[in-house]
């Protein structure tokens, strides 16, 4: 059998050397030769490409369904983010910080998966002894959990091939033999990910891979993997708070904008369905800034509180800091403020936040944001049973929104008593207004005065 051997591949322009250099003399960047492995083609293959134009494409009527499989994980929230439940042969990568809880919450899955199948949890980074441990704490019964501490993975592929699940823990820690680098490098994290895609493809195995987060989220981290994986989940959350926030980056199988919310005890970790106490403040009502708006992410709407900051500026150009909305569309809200409503942000520093990590992403936010900042500036707080949604456009317009329908009902269900909509959408949520006051706007001076009215006015 030929001898593999390996080559240092530019990852900017696609230069090859036979040795690492610290600089590509192609492009000039740095640090950007990545080693791979190349072994000469053996002579199936050199049979395959000399009767290369013999594969024969396959009409669309005639390409037949293939049909999914899914099983529970044992946890909820993990189910509603990979769509639905795990699909078998999949690839399932789990980012995040170190320390944030992934092995946690896989431990978890494995322990209810090996109830019924046969589980391998490889471990590259702790002792059988320390999974035991871990699953000694939280609690479970995994008696038919299978352990196995190895970093080579070929030593590996053998027990893995007996497996219908394995956990490897992690990605970074592994590595193979056909390459001379290091266990985490950028080269052994993708030729391992490829290895391990191989294995689930063509033998159905599923895969749930650990994957550490770096500072630049690029160095061995989830993006270099994501062009490989089925699924890329996020998990989110600082080491010190009890809450954190499970997030699709890339499904195949399901939406990508499902998020799962989990809070962090000593028996373990558990899916939330109560979010209010995560992004709903008890003090919300009394202080000028806050405002709540419902949130459409996947298939389930959240109430999330968005509080506004403003204090004068110290300096001649005026801060502006934006947590869980997008800066640019906060930058574009203030001038719409500013030129169609009249308020002066000019010598403001304005600081915005989205309560509990959440991040808003869809222009339904739009009105909201807008609305704290109005209460910011006015010193005036909004009623903590007030909810405002819409889409804010640069001539002021107020815009309808997709799921209207369902934003009011959560509003209904969560108990609020007054809901700031756009016009365009008061038609499909007329059947609520006997639950709900409704306030149809269609410019975003309207809604201030809606929630601000003039003094003497009632």
């Amino acid at each position: 059998m030929p001898k593999a051997t390996t080559q240092f591949v530019c990852s900017e322009c696609g230069y090859t050397s036979p040795k690492w250099l610290g600089r590509c003399p192609d492009c000039g960047k740095f640090n950007t030769l990545i080693e791979e492995a190349i072994a000469p083609p053996t002579p199936a293959a050199k049979k395959t490409a000399a009767a290369f134009g013999s594969a024969k494409a396959t009409p669309l009527r005639d390409v037949t369904y293939e049909k999914y499989e899914r099983i529970s994980s044992g946890i909820a929230e993990l189910d509603v983010v990979l769509g639905g439940g795990i699909v078998r042969g999949s690839l399932v990568l789990v980012g995040g910080d170190p320390g944030v809880g992934k092995s946690t919450l896989l431990t978890q899955v494995a322990a209810h998966l090996a109830k019924e199948h046969r589980v391998l949890y490889l471990s590259a980074e702790e002792s059988c002894s320390q999974v035991k441990l871990r699953c000694e704490r939280l609690g479970v019964n995994a008696g038919g959990l299978m352990l196995m501490n190895e970093t080579n993975l070929e030593n590996a592929e053998e027990e893995i091939g007996k497996a219908e699940y394995v956990i490897v823990d992690s990605i970074q820690a592994v590595y193979t033999s056909a390459l001379t680098s290091a266990a985490g490098s950028v080269g052994q994290v993708r030729e391992c990910a490829a290895k391990l895609m191989r294995i689930a493809k063509s033998q159905g195995i599923t895969f749930f891979i650990v994957g550490h987060v770096t500072k630049e989220g690029t160095l061995a981290g989830p993006k270099v993997l994501e062009h490989i994986m089925d699924t890329v989940l996020y998990f989110e959350g600082e080491r010190t708070e009890n809450f954190k926030i499970l997030r699709a980056v890339k499904n195949r199988f399901g939406s990508v904008q499902e998020v799962g919310v989990f809070e962090m005890t000593g028996e373990g970790i558990f899916g939330l369905t109560d979010y209010s106490s995560l992004f709903l403040s008890d003090s919300r009502g009394e202080a000028a800034g806050a405002v709540v708006t419902p949130s459409e992410t996947g298939n389930r709407c959240m109430m999330v509180e968005i509080q506004t900051l403003m204090c004068k500026t110290a300096y001649g150009l005026p801060r502006r800091m934006s947590l869980g909305v997008d800066f640019n569309r906060l930058v574009v809200l203030i001038a719409v403020l500013e030129k169609r409503c009249g308020l002066s942000l000019g010598t403001q520093d304005i600081y915005l936040n989205a309560m509990g990590g959440i991040r808003l992403g869809e222009p339904s936010a739009d009105l909201a944001v807008c609305a704290a900042l109005a209460s910011a500036e006015r010193m005036t707080p909004v009623d903590k049973y007030a909810a405002v949604f819409g889409e804010v456009g640069l001539t002021g317009e107020v815009r309808g929104v997709n799921y209207a329908e369902k934003r009011v009902n959560e509003c209904v269900k969560m108990g609020f008593q007054r809901v700031v909509l756009p016009a365009k959408n008061m038609k499909a949520c007329e059947k609520f207004k006997d639950k709900i006051e409704l306030v149809p706007v269609q410019y975003v001076s309207q809604m201030i005065k809606a929630l601000f009215p003039p003094k003497g006015n009632n």
